[in-house]
Order: structure tokens, then sequence, then C-alpha cells
């Protein structure tokens, strides 16, 4: 099969053209010099353009687009997480269409239904809220509603929605956690009670692989490692695995979640091209359970976790043994 990869310089992008390389022909989008070194050293063969600038020609006799580019943060401007995350989705499924392309896999997530408040064990018939509160989740949510809609007999379109990705070259969740740390800014909300389901990156490539040729068009599916833990018991641990540790302090949720509006509120009126020390969206998320059926993925991807969390954390603590690896401070 011939695969096209968006995102593919990236901690997700990155893990699936490693995961597919040896079996499809995997091109990738490269944006600059610097990520089309990096997509070719993953395997693949790059292809210069961007969310902005891709057209058919870019996709000819491809069979099968994975999109895994999208802007990923929990603060920023409106236009900016609308441009990426919604018109970098459309023009993606404009190109498909018109290159002939046969199947797109977007790459979906949680946030899409996420209103600030708890989802326990819910699946996929859970709505998008009536009222977003959160850009990030607007926009993926948005986004999601193009792909699923633009699923018909020439393109079988469909969406993977992972829950907090973690795994080897993470560059998000655990770098911005140890940094937190080790800047003595970090505390728990509410002690780290809230529970939440996660996908080590490994089991995410797996799903997405049964998605090349599995799963019904128009169609979400939630991916998970198939384990829920409380945050403070999965964080630590994922922080113990570059020998750091986290502090014990915590913080009402009750509390943060008023300051987290103001800060932001104010940080966008005296520094609104800076990022504000806290943001509305990840305070949230932390003060709230998350956790997620993925009955439906068994059953029509025919998913299962091919690693597990105990394992999955084993292995980033053995890789950050090995000799060679820069000791911590």
């Amino acid at each position: 099969m011939r695969i096209f990869v968006t995102g593919a310089s990236g901690f997700v992008g990155g893990h699936v053209v490693e995961g597919l390389e040896a079996d499809h022909e995997v091109l990738a989008m490269a944006r600059s010099d610097r990520s089309q070194a990096a997509v070719e050293a993953f395997g693949a063969r790059a292809v210069r353009c961007d969310l902005g600038t891709i057209e058919a020609s870019h996709l000819q006799g491809v069979d099968a687009v994975i999109h895994c580019a999208a802007r990923v943060e929990d603060y920023g401007p409106r236009e900016a997480f609308w441009e990426a995350n919604v018109e970098g989705t459309q023009r993606m499924l404009d190109a498909s269409r018109t290159a002939g392309v046969r199947r797109f896999v977007h790459i979906g997530t949680e946030a899409a239904v996420f209103d600030g408040h708890d989802l326990v064990d819910i699946d996929e018939r859970h709505p998008y809220p009536r009222r977003h509160r959160f850009l990030y989740s607007e926009t993926k949510a948005e986004a999601e509603r193009r792909v699923l809609a633009a699923s018909d007999q020439t393109m079988t379109a469909l969406s993977l929605r992972p829950r907090l990705i973690w795994g080897p070259r993470d560059n998000s969740v655990l770098p911005a956690l140890v940094d937190t740390i080790e800047r003595g800014a970090f505390a728990w909300i509410d002690g780290g009670r809230p529970r939440t389901s996660t996908v080590h990156v490994a089991n995410l490539v797996h799903a997405l692989e049964l998605a090349l040729t599995r799963g019904r068009g128009g169609e979400a599916y939630f991916v998970t490692d198939g384990e829920d833990s409380t945050y403070r018991e999965f964080l630590g641990r994922l922080v113990a695995t570059t020998g750091a540790r986290v502090p014990e302090r915590s913080v009402p949720g009750a509390l943060l979640r008023p300051v987290a509006w103001l800060v932001e509120r104010s940080w966008g009126l005296l520094r609104p091209s800076a990022r504000p020390p806290l943001s509305r969206f990840a305070v949230a998320m932390m003060s709230s359970t998350v956790t997620i059926d993925i009955s439906k993925a068994r059953e029509e991807l025919g998913y299962a976790p091919v690693i597990g969390v105990d394992e999955g954390l084993r292995q980033l603590a053995d890789a950050r043994a090995e000799p060679g690896s820069p000791p911590r401070k």
C-alpha cells in the first residue's frame, strides 16, 4: 500500500512511519529541510509541502492518508488553531478526494468531546458539547466532523481518538512535566486523584495499521491502553522513568480553575503572544476524570493493546539507564 503521512516529523507521525515503512511505501509531508531530514530518517520519502500548500499532485498514486498533523496546544490565537486543525484538515480531504485516495484516517482526540467536566467510561456515543470552552477541543471536533462527513463510496474516512499519548520520543507531556518540576512550579490538582485513560504510542500505531483496512467510514474509534489509573499514579511513574521525583504538594481544582481563567484572560491582554503560566484547558484536564471504553475499537478494528502500561514504563526507564544516557540533574 502507498501511504501518505502528515505530521511525520513529530512524535506520533514519526512512530507511524517507522511502524509502516517495512511493509508499505510511505510518503511524508515535509515543510522544511529539517522536517525532510527527520521523515527520511524514520524511513519515509519526503514530499515538500504543508497543510497550506497541499495539492492533489502531491498525493498521486496514494492509497491511504494518515493525517497526524495538528496544532496540539493548550493556548493560542483562534486563527492559528482554526487554520491548522480545521482548514488544514479540509485541504487534506479535498486533495485526497481529487487524487483518488481510497482511505483517509484522521488522528482525532477525546478532547473533541471534552467541555471541562468528568468523562467517565464514555464511548463513541458521547456527543460533542453544545458549546466548546477550549479552542483545541472546538477545532479538533470540527475537523473530525468534516472527516466523518467526507466518507462515501469513493473514499472511506474515519477517525481514531487516542487519549493521553505517551512513549519514546514524547516531546510534549513528559518534557513539560519535568520542566515544570525543575522550575519548582508543579503541584497536583486535587491530589492527582482524578482518573485517566492513556495510550502508548505503539498501541496507537497498531490501531492505525488496523484502520488502514478495517473500520467503517464515517465512524470514530477511541483507542487506549485498556487500563485506567489516577493521574498521580500514572504521571508519577512516568516522571520517575527520567529519574525525577514529583513533589507532594497539591492545589484544589475548585480554586485553580477560576485562577487559570483570570490568568489566561489577563495574559491575553498584557502579553498576547506569550503562553501563560496557567491555562484553562490544562487545569480542566488535570482536574477531571477522563476514562474511555474501547469496546468499539476491539470489535470493529480487531484492536487489542500490544504493550501494557507496566512494560511501556519499564522500557522507558531501561532506555534512560542505558550507557551514554545523559544524567538527570
